[in-house]
């Protein structure tokens, strides 16, 4: 039961659409700009560097503070599955921020948000990301391949670290929040599938946080 609550609360939070309110308050619909797709990329891309800023602090912070909410709901009856319920909250978070029922479910892509998770479950992975996600977009400039390099990075570290006792939980619990990794490494990938057809065949846009070039 706890952990529907979770994904509920987490979804509730998700639904807090830092670039759709932005956009409204500035009189557009992100949505029909640019990419079309409401998330920090194309905020930065449509309508500059502070309200990409903006985008990307509110939906990480959004996640932050959701499982922060669940960690004092929860923290002292569920302290020894604090992580895998971090988890569950997570996930609801981007699920409402990808899928938002009143915005038709067309939402962002969840990165934001899942950097949230990150920052809110471990301060190595969040170093981890930081450092993976800051290289690939300086040496190649784009955003969807850092992202995924830093899905890829964060299930890979997620494992490592549950195996070598970070988390502090038994092999089951272990084993549903690695299996929660996965559903939403495979969501992160499946919302960027055009991205990724764009990068095999040398397509996709590149972006550049402080000057324009030509790709």
């Amino acid at each position: 039961m706890e952990r529907l609550v979770c994904l509920a609360i987490g979804y509730v939070f998700g639904l807090f659409q830092t670039s759709y309110i932005y956009g409204r308050m500035h009189g557009i619909d992100i949505r029909n700009h640019g990419s079309g797709n409401a998330g920090t990329t194309n905020m930065l891309r449509t309508m500059g560097t502070k309200a990409g800023a903006i985008t990307l602090l509110g939906d990480a912070f959004k996640c932050v503070f959701a499982v922060l909410l669940v960690k004092l709901i929860f923290g002292a009856k569920y302290a020894d599955i604090l992580p895998l319920l971090s988890f569950y909250t997570a996930a609801g978070v981007i699920l409402g921020h990808n899928f938002p029922f009143y915005l038709n479910f067309r939402g962002g892509k969840g990165i934001a948000a899942t950097a949230g998770l990150i920052l809110s479950l471990n301060w190595i992975m969040t170093l981890c990301g930081i450092v993976t996600f800051s290289t690939a977009l300086i040496l190649t400039h784009y955003v969807s391949l850092g992202s995924l390099l830093v899905y890829t990075g964060f299930m890979i570290e997620l494992v490592i670290m549950g195996q070598c006792g970070v988390f502090g939980m038994t092999q089951n619990y272990l084993n549903e929040m690695y299996a929660i990794g996965a559903a939403l490494t495979v969501l992160a990938f499946w919302m960027h599938r055009e991205n990724i057809r764009r990068l095999l065949h040398h397509e996709e846009r590149k972006t550049y946080l402080f000057h324009k070039k030509k790709s």
